[in-house]
C-alpha cells in the first residue's frame, strides 16, 4: 500500500496562483492543513464530539469550532480579510459534513484574497496583538495554530483508542509499504 490521505477539502486545483509567486508554497500548505484538519476531524464520530481528557481541556466540538472561530478572527483581525460576522462562522446544522465544508468555503476565500497580495503587502509590519508582526509572520503563525489544534485532536485519539492519523507520514497505526520513519540515531543518518 502506498502513502494516502482522505480526499482533499480543498483540492490543488483550487488553490490560487499568487500574485506574490513567493508565497505560493504558503497558499499550498495552508490548503493542505485546512485538509489533514478535517481529515482528523473526520475519524470523530458524533457521539465522541463531546470528549474531553480532562475538565479544563476542550472537547472535540469546542476545537473544530475554536478552529473556525478563531480563524476568522486572525485572518480578518490581522491579516484584512473579508470574514463573515462572527454569529455566522458556525454552520447551523452540526454534522461533520458541515463544520468541513465550512472549514473549506471561509479557507477557500482566504486563499482567493490572499492570493491578490503583492509583496510589499505580505511583508509590511501591522497590529498583531499588542505588538507588530510582517504579515507574512501572523499567516505562518496561524498555520502553526491550526497544526496546534490537529494535534490536541491526535492525542484524542490516541486516548479513545482510535487510529491516529498519517497527516505528515506514517504513525503507529497507519502505515504503508515503503514507510521511512525516522526513529532511531541510524534512521536519522540515512541519505
Amino acid at each position: 500500500m502506498s502513502m494516502q490521505y482522505e480526499p482533499s477539502t480543498i483540492p490543488e486545483s483550487r488553490i490560487p496562483w499568487p500574485r506574490y509567486e513567493d508565497i505560493r508554497h504558503g497558499l499550498e500548505i495552508y490548503a493542505g492543513e485546512v485538509n489533514k484538519e478535517v481529515s482528523v476531524w473526520r475519524t470523530f464520530q458524533p457521539a465522541e464530539w463531546d470528549f474531553r481528557p480532562h475538565p479544563k481541556s476542550s472537547s472535540v466540538r469546542q476545537i473544530m469550532e475554536h478552529q473556525l472561530l478563531s480563524e476568522r478572527r486572525f485572518f480578518g483581525e490581522f491579516l484584512g480579510t473579508k470574514e463573515p460576522p462572527p454569529a455566522a462562522v458556525l454552520p447551523e446544522e452540526k454534522s461533520l459534513e458541515s463544520f468541513a465544508a465550512r472549514f473549506a468555503e471561509l479557507a477557500e476565500a482566504r486563499l482567493q484574497y490572499l492570493a491578490r497580495k503583492d509583496r510589499d503587502w505580505w511583508l509590511k509590519p501591522v497590529k498583531f496583538f499588542d505588538v507588530e508582526r510582517q504579515r507574512v509572520w501572523i499567516f505562518w503563525r496561524r498555520i502553526l495554530h491550526t497544526s496546534h489544534h490537529r494535534t490536541q485532536l491526535t492525542v484524542y485519539q490516541r486516548l479513545l483508542e482510535k487510529p491516529v492519523s498519517a497527516v505528515y507520514g506514517p504513525t503507529a497505526d497507519v502505515t504503508w509499504e515503503r514507510a521511512d520513519p525516522t526513529t532511531s540515531v541510524e534512521a536519522a543518518g540515512r541519505a
